[in-house]
């Protein structure tokens, strides 16, 4: 055989010897599988892989009702959960409570600590963000495998990168709740219109060269995520925005349901409102992250106080309650109260971190208008939220809550608002500060007539129903 031919032959022999160890993998994970059945005597063991479960977004609560919801129906099947967090598990479930006034069983839960989450933070990629935040999730789920083989692999977080290993080398049955697409539609569309945005630098918007071959690595990355979103046996998404998407560029709509995310309304229909109050408070509940968009909310009061009265003025307040994950959203935090300073609104602006489920009830039974700013939303568990405890809502016109959440009724009138741009923000939030009490009166209680679709106990029903048959 000449060098040639043997150098010709190389990509082959290459493939051969991958091919190789992947089938000794499936043998080892083969053997560690029965291992675990043997361990749990014929009962179904369910690993949910969502390394940040100790975090305090509408993710965790997704999170830990699912697990609530499997415990009910399946008591002996035993549940791992892959994490991130260096908690304590005793921590992580009694926050599970206080956050979320859910409560689970210890005696068939595990926590599987993964030591390479780094591979999975958006800090670790400066530049391709996207990409390398997903096959860092390889290697996240490459340390989830190894540690635990289990019959089911739910995602409930969207790293889709890490199904093929578990269908293909754990035998695993996939399925997965998708809150929000790793990549969108729309996302290519803000790159080819070069608008800038947290997600798409100023210095790429700003060029036309640069805007083309992001699009480009953005198709081939959709392409690519597409092909790992087929490996999943079933999926649920959690809004119609989010529905369109997937279906999209995974191209399962058989396979693809819309499960609403579980909203704690029963115990914000218990609030009471006061009708005229003498302060209007005006709240944000959502995380400190970036594409939550603070700062347009920020801007929007801004504009809102310059439209007011002296006596309007002294009448209301900016109140953000919110969760950080890290030192990062802390530090946005910090970034956000010296924007306030610098609009000249700090001493109407107040800061809330981390707090627990009581103290969220009292802040929205003391507030009268809800906020929200994200652009397209995947959903938006605290609008419903907001809406269960009588507050009026104003949230971004585009995502979940214009397709879901916020609609207009003929039958119901109004149940909140939707604003696309800070002056829209402003003068819908200027109108809702001098409605007649009434006028106000109605529009709540319509919000908190239209929530019950979002309930715990709907999302345990449709949640089982589709993901019984993996289960059964």
């Amino acid at each position: 055989m000449t060098f040639y031919a043997f150098y010709a032959l190389l990509p082959f022999i290459a493939v051969f010897i991958l091919l190789c160890f992947l089938l000794l993998l499936r043998r080892v994970f083969h053997k560690r599988n029965a291992a675990l059945k043997k361990k749990l005597s014929g009962r179904k063991s369910i690993g949910i892989f969502h390394p940040y479960c100790n975090a305090g977004g509408g993710g965790e609560r997704v999170l830990w009702c699912a697990v609530r919801a499997i415990q009910s129906k399946y008591p002996n099947h035993h549940i791992y959960i892959y994490t991130g967090d260096d908690v304590n598990p005793d921590d992580i479930l009694l926050n599970a409570k206080k956050r979320f006034n859910v409560e689970l069983c210890i005696s068939n839960i595990d926590f599987i600590h993964l030591r390479k989450r780094n591979f999975v933070e958006a800090t670790t990629y400066p530049y391709f963000t996207l990409i390398g935040q997903s096959l860092g999730s390889v290697i996240l789920g490459f340390e989830a495998i190894w540690k635990c083989v289990p019959d089911v692999y739910i995602d409930t977080m969207g790293y889709s990168f890490t199904y093929p290993l578990f269908r293909y080398l754990g035998g695993c049955f996939i399925g997965c709740y998708v809150h929000y697409p790793t990549i969108s539609t729309d996302m290519l569309t803000r790159v080819v219109s070069r608008f800038s945005a947290y997600n798409n630098h100023s210095i790429i918007s700003r060029s036309r060269l640069l805007s083309q071959l992001k699009s480009v690595y953005y198709k081939l990355f959709a392409a690519l995520y597409g092909l790992v979103g087929r490996c999943a046996h079933t999926t649920m998404v959690n809004s119609s925005w989010t529905e369109n998407h997937i279906n999209q560029i995974w191209k399962v709509p058989l396979q693809t349901y819309k499960v609403y995310p579980p909203c704690d309304v029963k115990e914000f229909l218990q609030l009471s409102v006061d009708p005229d109050p003498d302060s209007i408070r005006i709240i944000a509940v959502a995380q400190f992250r970036p594409e939550k968009d603070h700062p347009l909310m920020i801007r929007s009061f801004y504009k809102l106080v310059d439209l007011l009265s002296d006596e309007e003025k002294a009448r209301v307040k900016l109140v953000f309650v919110g969760s950080c994950r890290h030192e990062e959203d802390y530090q946005r935090v910090e970034d956000y109260k010296r924007l306030c300073k610098h609009f000249n609104i700090d001493t109407y602006t107040e800061f809330y971190i981390n707090v627990e489920f009581e103290e969220l009830k009292r802040l929205l039974e003391e507030s009268t208008i809800g906020l929200h700013s994200m652009w397209n939303e995947h959903f938006g568990i605290s609008i419903v939220e907001c809406m269960a405890a009588g507050l009026i809502m104003v949230a971004h016109k585009s995502g979940g809550p214009a397709m879901d959440i916020i609609y207009q009724s003929e039958g119901l009138g109004p149940i909140g608002f939707l604003a696309a741009d800070e002056m829209q923000y402003a003068f819908t939030l200027k109108n809702i500060l001098r409605m007649n009490p009434e006028t106000r009166q109605n529009i709540r209680q319509s919000a908190r007539n239209s929530v019950a679709r979002f309930s715990d106990e709907t999302f345990d029903q449709e949640f089982l129903k589709v993901i019984s048959p993996l289960l059964d």
